[in-house]
């Protein structure tokens, strides 16, 4: 039987999470019921979660002009995909590598990797060496390659869980049956590490999904605009509204705007846009919760 101080705690931890989910949960449910809302009456009586008036026209307005709206979304899914396995590849790499103290200069790399983490050149000389050096601008290695080259904090994460979760004895085993270094990360390393792989896997994808700013920076209209992610094409509309017009009008050939739903159509292209992350993130979240490493080693 609980105590009455345990039964009173219950409580209140319930409620406060009761909160913070409600807190996380309605800006989401106010966006997808906005999506639907008439956007005359939108813009009357502002966005409610119980509109008076529903309507289609944002989400019809979007199939309409999916040639557009519809290769940045499909921009964004390469982005991500393409970025996320580049920059989980890289990290994991150098967090194997750092791992390994025992190897001459390996603390001084991993000085270096902190220190680069707490200090950088600033947007200046990063946008600089990004132009000038590695010639990204207007092209698709605008949206990738400065991400996953700033992951130093991801790297510290998975060499944490390298160091303080994988048994060292089942490494040692591996090499006295005649392993291999790299077999030995292939076939031990990497399968024990699907939970911290996962979630710096999700939260990196989130960060390619999410981002705008690499678009802004180098992707200029004129030669960029082919390149650009669902989250650039709606930071466009944010700006302005007939940034749709003139984009479909050059592309498409035209098309009237008098019936464009102005302000739920933003609603409607952000539901598009974090559709896909709500949908998969219940197949990562178990990776959350669950340690692989329980059990490898055995009694």
């Amino acid at each position: 039987m609980k105590s009455r101080e345990a039964k009173i705690t219950q409580v209140i931890s319930n409620g406060i999470c009761v909160v913070f989910t409600l807190c996380a949960l309605l800006p989401f449910i106010l966006l997808f019921v906005g999506s639907f809302t008439d956007n005359a009456w939108a813009l009357e009586h502002g966005f409610t979660f119980f509109p008076q008036k529903f309507s289609v026209e944002a989400y019809r307005y979007i199939l309409d002009k999916w040639q557009l709206i519809g290769r940045g979304f499909m921009m964004t899914i390469i982005v991500a995909a393409l970025g996320t396995a580049i920059s989980l590849g890289i990290s994991t790499l150098f967090a194997y590598g750092i791992s390994k103290s025992e190897i001459p200069g390996m603390k001084l790399i991993s000085f270096l990797l902190i220190f680069t983490m707490l200090f950088n050149g600033g947007l200046v000389s990063t946008y600089y060496c990004y132009v000038n050096l590695y010639h990204i601008k207007d092209t698709v290695w605008a949206l990738i390659v400065p991400n996953f080259l700033m992951n130093a904090f991801n790297v510290i994460l998975i060499r944490n869980y390298f160091v303080t979760s994988i048994p060292a004895s089942l490494e040692e085993a591996a090499r006295i049956d005649g392993a291999t270094e790299y077999r030995t990360f292939s076939s031990i390393v990497l399968p024990l590490s699907k939970p911290i792989m996962a979630t710096i896997g999700l939260l990196t994808a989130l960060t390619y999904w999410n981002d705008w700013t690499n678009g802004l920076y180098y992707l200029s209209r004129r030669n960029g605009a082919k390149f650009y992610t669902i989250q650039n094409i709606l930071n466009n509309i944010n700006e302005n509204l007939q940034s749709i017009l003139k984009a479909s009008t050059s592309e498409i050939g035209g098309g009237s705007t008098a019936d464009m739903p102005s302000t739920t159509i933003r609603m409607a292209i952000a539901v598009v846009g974090i559709l896909p992350v709500v949908v998969a993130y219940p197949f990562f979240q178990k990776y959350f919760v669950k340690g692989i490493t329980l059990g490898g080693v055995k009694e």
